[in-house]
């Protein structure tokens, strides 16, 4: 059974130790690293992992390293692990926005195989939707391997070319954020009209979840799911045209083309 170093325990390294655990990884064979104690302690006492204060002992011990740093962090790690232990027959996985293949290579200081991925927020409840770009030196094996651990926690998708993760960025890394500030708008809009918090919260959330259940168990194209709850010129209708008068499709793709943007200049600052 592979083993598995997560360098750092926040979010998305518990996201993906949970939903391994739970897809039927053996705790033993996964290790978290943080250099303070709580979140890893918390881990190892929900989930029966191991734990250590030390990037280098977890990593030594692992066959694929979850590399789970904020993007400034990351050169510096790949820096001390590559400098203190043999990484030449190990897997790295990376999470962190805007740096690339080759600049987390050059802080191995070798052609490492390398996973890149995108995930999102949603991967903490198992519902996540990831890219992936593997490097070349990635093998069959490998690639399966991160497919694997992805997959527990979400969908995944590969990538031709590393430049698309950008657009996966833009598509579903911060996109649960627009959905959420949807959501507050009409949150804030339902309480004005004399809804309590309880009740617009209430409304708003199970309205959205409803119809994202009706978009994963149909086949037919989003588009044909709106039209079947729009009739020519009722409510639905009213609403929809105005969102098109406001110019709804020109503000999604500035605010996503802003998002592709800005991972482009984070890629060329690291």
């Amino acid at each position: 059974m592979k083993k598995i170093a997560f360098i750092g325990a926040g979010n998305m390294a518990r996201a993906i130790t949970i939903g391994l655990v739970n897809s039927g990884v053996a705790a033993k064979n996964i290790i978290v690293a943080n250099p303070s104690s709580e979140k890893r302690l918390q881990l190892a006492n929900e989930f029966g992992v191991q734990q250590t204060g030390d990037n280098i002992e977890a990593a030594n011990v692992a066959d694929i390293i979850v590399l789970c740093v904020k993007p400034h962090f990351i050169c510096d790690v790949c820096q001390q692990l590559t400098s203190a232990i043999d990484i030449s027959n190990k897997l790295f996985i990376s999470v962190a926005a805007g740096t690339t293949v080759d600049q987390i290579q050059q802080a191995l200081n070798c052609n490492a195989a390398l996973v890149r991925v995108m995930p999102n927020t949603p991967s903490q409840l198992g519902l996540g939707m990831s890219g992936m770009f593997a490097s070349k030196e990635v093998s069959t094996e490998q690639k399966a391997a991160s497919d694997k651990l992805m997959s527990a926690v979400g969908k995944v998708i590969w990538l031709e070319t590393e430049d698309k993760i950008n657009d996966i960025i833009a598509v579903a890394g911060s996109a649960p954020a627009y959905f959420f500030l949807f959501m507050e708008a009409m949150e804030k809009q339902a309480q004005t009209l004399g809804f309590s918090i309880e009740e617009s919260r209430m409304l708003v959330q199970q309205t959205a979840l409803g119809a994202a259940q009706m978009v994963e168990h149909s086949s037919a194209p989003i588009s044909t799911l709106r039209e079947n709850v729009t009739s020519k010129g009722g409510t639905t209708f009213a609403a929809l045209e105005q969102f098109r008068k406001d110019g709804i499709d020109k503000m999604v793709s500035n605010a996503m083309n802003a998002a592709i943007t800005r991972a482009e200049e984070m890629a060329k600052k690291g």
